[in-house]
C-alpha cells in the first residue's frame, strides 16, 4: 500500500499555548533535515488558554500543520483516536506537546518501523528528570505490573513518544484512558512486533503537568479491564463458569459434610450440634449462592457477547 506522506505526527494538547510554536518549529526542522514528508496533527483537547488560536495561526503559516479542536476536554485517548483516524502517513508517531519529548527521536523511530519491520516502537525515558518520589518510583512499579500482566517487555509503557505502522493505528480503538496501553491493544489486534528505544527526556519548560497521582490507580484498573477483555471478552463463561463451579462445589461439599456428620452422630447416639447452629453451614449457603450468581453472570455475559456487533470482527493480515 502506498501512502501520500512518510510520517504523520499526532500531538494531543491541553492548555499548551506557550510550547506550541517552539514544538512545531523544532519538529518541522527535524523532518526537513531528514528529508521526510510529514504532517503534524495538533489535537486540542478543549483548551481554555487560547491554544486553538495558536494552532490556527501556525497552520496558516505552514501547510503541513493540521488541527482538530474538541468542544470540551475529553482526555488524551479521545485526542489520539481522532488523530489516528486522520493520519495518512506510512508511519504514525505520537508525541506530547510539553516539549519533554524530543522530535529528534522520530527519524530513527521511523527507520526502525520501515527498515527493521517493527509494528510498534515505544519510547523509553531511561533517564527521567521527574521527581523521584512522585513520578519515578510509581512509574517503575506501574510498568513492572504492566509487563507482568501484558507480557510485553517494555520499560515505559506510558511514554508519550511512540511510532507505529499505519496499519496498526487503523486497527485499534483507543477509548477511555487506554492511551497508556496502546502497545497492548496492538498486541491483542495481532501486531506483536513491539520494541522500545531509549529517548531523551527533558524538564517541562512551560506550564504544569495535567496528570495527578490518581493516574496510577486509574491506570491499574484500566489494565485489569483490558486484560479481562482480551482473555475473556469473547468467552466470558469460561471465567464465570469456572468460578461458579468452584464456589458451588465448595458450598455443596461443605453442606454435605455437615449434614453427614450430624446424621452419623445422631445414629450413634452421641451428642451433636444442629446443622443450623453451625457457622460453616451458612458459609456453605453463601458459597452455593455465589456459585449460582457466577453462573447467571456468565450466561448474561455470553448473551451480550453473542449479540455484540464486534463478535465476528477479526483483523485479516492478507487474502487472495
Amino acid at each position: 500500500m502506498t501512502y501520500p506522506l512518510d510520517i504523520s505526527i499526532i500531538v494531543p494538547l491541553y492548555n499548551e499555548k506557550e510550547s506550541l510554536p517552539e514544538l512545531v518549529a523544532w519538529t518541522s526542522k527535524v523532518m526537513k533535515e531528514n528529508g521526510l514528508s510529514y504532517e503534524i496533527i495538533l489535537v486540542d483537547d478543549g483548551s481554555r488558554d487560547g491554544s486553538w488560536e495558536t494552532v490556527k495561526a501556525l497552520a496558516a503559516q505552514d501547510a503541513s500543520i493540521r488541527g482538530i479542536s474538541f468542544r470540551r476536554n475529553y482526555g488524551k485517548s479521545a485526542a489520539l483516536f481522532h488523530g489516528f483516524e486522520q493520519a495518512c502517513g506510512r508511519v504514525v508517531a505520537t508525541m506530547d506537546a510539553d516539549l519533554q519529548d524530543s522530535p529528534e527521536e522520530l527519524p530513527e523511530m521511523y527507520r526502525m518501523v520501515t527498515e527493521e519491520g517493527w509494528d510498534v516502537v515505544s519510547g523509553w525515558k531511561k533517564h527521567r528528570v521527574d521527581n523521584a518520589l512522585t513520578k519515578n518510583l510509581p512509574s517503575k512499579l506501574y510498568n513492572a505490573t504492566a509487563r507482568l500482566i501484558t507480557g510485553i517487555k517494555l520499560h515505559d509503557m506510558n511514554c508519550g513518544i511512540k511510532a507505529y505502522r499505519n496499519e496498526v493505528v487503523k486497527n485499534i480503538e483507543v477509548y477511555g484512558e487506554m492511551h497508556r496501553y496502546i502497545p497492548y491493544l496492538a498486541k491483542n489486534a495481532g501486531f506483536e512486533k513491539i520494541t522500545e528505544k531509549p529517548v531523551h527526556h527533558s524538564k517541562r519548560k512551560y506550564g504544569t503537568t495535567k496528570f495527578g497521582m490518581e493516574r496510577f490507580l486509574n491506570g491499574f484498573l484500566d489494565l485489569l479491564s483490558l486484560w479481562f477483555l482480551s482473555v475473556f471478552g469473547k468467552k466470558p463463561m469460561h471465567l464465570f463458569g469456572f468460578g461458579g463451579i468452584l464456589m458451588f462445589l465448595t458450598g455443596f461439599v461443605m453442606a454435605v459434610c455437615i449434614i453427614a456428620a450430624k446424621l452419623i452422630h445422631q445414629s450413634a447416639g452421641t451428642p451433636f450440634r444442629a446443622v443450623t447452629d453451625q457457622p460453616l453451614f451458612y458459609l456453605s449457603l453463601v458459597a452455593l449462592l455465589i456459585g449460582a450468581m457466577f453462573f447467571l453472570a456468565g450466561f448474561i455475559c455470553e448473551m451480550i457477547s453473542r449479540n455484540a456487533t464486534e463478535r465476528n470482527r477479526y483483523n485479516i493480515k492478507e487474502r487472495f
